[in-house]
């Protein structure tokens, strides 16, 4: 079993072609500009965006657990009483009530990751993201292994800050590890994440004896990362592993999510321009890496 946040179909930026990405929750980084909030509790979790709200008060008639308190004018949540049965979710019509989270073994999701299989060709398949998937390694392996008995190609998009054990055990049905990097320097990693990154590195060093196919994926925070692509650069440039790197630019969307699920909103202000952009895809070519 696992808890899982979503599934996207027809991903088309997890990995080569056309996909399905399955999101599990929980992530031990505390990366400041996480666009996937949802994603960083391993629990189960209700999100309220209060200017949906028609205050049909519909949540309070099917809620027994008291979680829904309608007073001065205001929706407020009781969370602590919420068991997340979803009911208030289903009833609001407004969209205002979203469960972030739900268990599920293999066969409660493998189905619906077949259905598109029509629609992978050649190079699409399925992608494991998060979160940080390879925390919830066992279920990634078990589902990892059916979607390869049937010819499907994977993918697991991982931070690299697991267990060398969590990476062994999926290893064998992994076509493509989608890999995080997100400083060079220790204490920028440390500052902007929370955590150090040499266990990041010990595993990408690892990916690389063996052989394994990694496709590097860089999130471009101005402010924050920016000085440090050309040290991951020279350092990228050692691996034979790596197929390509990505760089990802830094949005703001996420900004809903976090007042929805009551957290701090304090992400990074400033997003990369296209100059920036190109300045670190150019660094990367300079180190004849492909980069897109």
């Amino acid at each position: 079993m696992a808890m899982i946040f979503d599934i996207k179909h027809f991903a088309v930026h997890d990995g080569p072609g056309i996909r399905t990405t399955v999101f599990l929750k929980g992530c031990p980084l505390k990366c400041i500009w996480c666009h996937n909030p949802e994603g960083i509790s391993g629990a189960c979790e209700l999100a309220f965006s209060a200017d949906k709200c028609m205050f049909c008060r519909k949540c309070e008639a099917v809620c027994e657990n008291g979680v829904h308190l309608f007073a001065d004018g205001q929706h407020k949540l009781i969370k602590e009483n919420c068991t997340y049965c979803g009911k208030c979710e289903k009833a609001c019509a407004a969209s205002a009530l979203t469960m972030y989270g739900r268990r599920v073994g293999v066969w409660d999701i493998l189905p619906e990751l077949l259905e598109d299989k029509d629609f992978y060709g050649e190079d699409g398949g399925v992608t494991l993201s998060g979160g940080e998937c390879l925390i919830q390694a066992d279920f990634c392996a078990e589902l990892l292994a059916e979607l390869k008995d049937r010819g499907i190609h994977t993918a697991v998009d991982t931070s690299g800050f697991v267990p060398k054990e969590s990476i062994d055990r999926v290893l064998p049905y992994t076509d493509l590890f989608l890999y995080d990097i997100k400083a060079y320097d220790e204490e920028v990693h440390i500052k902007n994440t929370g955590h150090s990154n040499k266990l990041i590195f010990e595993n990408l060093r690892y990916l690389d004896s063996i052989g394994k196919s990694v496709e590097i994926r860089i999130p471009l925070i101005p402010g924050r990362n920016d000085t440090q692509i050309e040290k991951i650069a020279e350092f990228l440039s050692q691996f034979k592993c790596i197929t390509q790197v990505k760089i990802l630019p830094y949005h703001k969307f996420a900004e809903s999510k976090y007042r929805s699920l009551g957290m701090d909103v304090s992400l990074p202000e400033k997003i990369p321009s296209k100059e920036e952009l190109e300045k670190a895809k150019n660094t990367f070519q300079l180190f004849e890496m492909n980069c897109k």
